[in-house]
């Protein structure tokens, strides 16, 4: 016997009437005819080379294969209907494996604060966090091993869903003891600076800020590019050169790495961080409550 063609309805047919004891009482619970309980009967006995039920008196009894069968049928239809039950979500207990995707910036300046929240709220739950290349090699949210992603870009593509979580200031930074770290500098000695271009992945840099420059007439100079906000902060301590980093992590490695921002007429580039997340978990109970500590975290952070 194949269960490639195998109709599972015939499982169910052959439950009701071990249950109630009569081909009738099965067909009221089932609710079919006594004749379409009776054929079912019938294409068992076929595929199962067994008589099932014989009769005794005015009733039937199961055959010796068929109550051999019995507890198998009932603990398979238990499981498959336990299956297909809506997931119950206590975020409390859940082992959930979460994936959310973000870049070294948001590592460094948000992800403390948001383990923090989530170890409150979903304390055996597990998380992965994969920077912005591994995001985009995966194949962006559609991913079937991503949750969620925190992204500056906007536009919903099919199937995909943005929310806004908060605005973003980006500063341009350069070394303690920069010529251009003291108060006074000119829009000339601004103008005249080597930058490091952070990409997060290829061709995923800052969007907008060369535009930016050039609005307010200052070629902004990239002398070299680097795949990450904490490669370009390091090089940035060692050189003259200058980088354009979030407010954010500004706060929190600025002392470190012994940065200051450079405040005069260096355009500050204002864009919006997003999270983004697939259809695939748009209704994922799990997936939901995930999104919802995100939201939480950037709300409690403003």
């Amino acid at each position: 016997m194949s269960l490639a063609n195998f109709d599972l309805n015939l499982l169910l047919t052959l439950d009701a009437v071990l249950s109630e004891g009569s081909v009738a009482r099965a067909a009221q619970r089932l609710h079919v005819t006594p004749s379409a309980v009776s054929n079912a009967l019938a294409r068992l006995r076929i595929l199962l080379d067994d008589p099932l039920f014989v009769r005794n008196g005015r009733g039937i009894v199961p055959s010796p294969r068929c109550m051999e069968l019995a507890p198998s049928i009932r603990r398979l239809l238990g499981e498959f209907e336990q299956a297909l039950r809506p997931e119950r979500f206590d975020p409390s207990t859940t082992t959930r494996q979460f994936c959310v995707a973000v870049s070294d910036a948001g590592q460094i300046s948000w992800l403390p604060a948001f383990v923090r929240l989530m170890s409150a709220d979903m304390p055996r739950a597990g998380l992965r966090i994969v920077g912005i290349d591994t995001y985009l090699s995966w194949g962006g949210p559609a991913s079937t091993e991503l949750d969620a992603a925190i992204t500056t870009v906007g536009e919903p593509a099919p199937g995909v869903h943005v929310a806004s979580l908060c605005k973003e200031t980006s500063l341009l930074v350069v070394r303690r003891g920069h010529p251009l770290a003291g108060r006074h500098k000119t829009r000339k000695q601004v103008a005249a600076l080597g930058h490091v271009e952070v990409q997060v992945a290829p061709g995923r840099g800052y969007r907008g800020l060369a535009e930016l420059y050039a609005e307010v007439g200052m070629e902004r100079r990239v002398a070299m590019t680097v795949p990450s906000f904490v490669a370009a902060a390091s090089v940035v301590a060692a050189t003259n050169l200058a980088t354009t980093l979030p407010a954010r992590l500004v706060d929190v490695i600025g002392k470190r790495f012994d940065l200051v921002v450079v405040k005069t007429h260096a355009p500050v580039l204002t864009t919006t961080l997003n999270l983004a997340w697939h259809d695939r978990t748009h209704d994922d109970v799990a997936a939901t409550a995930l999104r919802s500590l995100i939201f939480r975290s950037y709300a409690q952070g403003e």
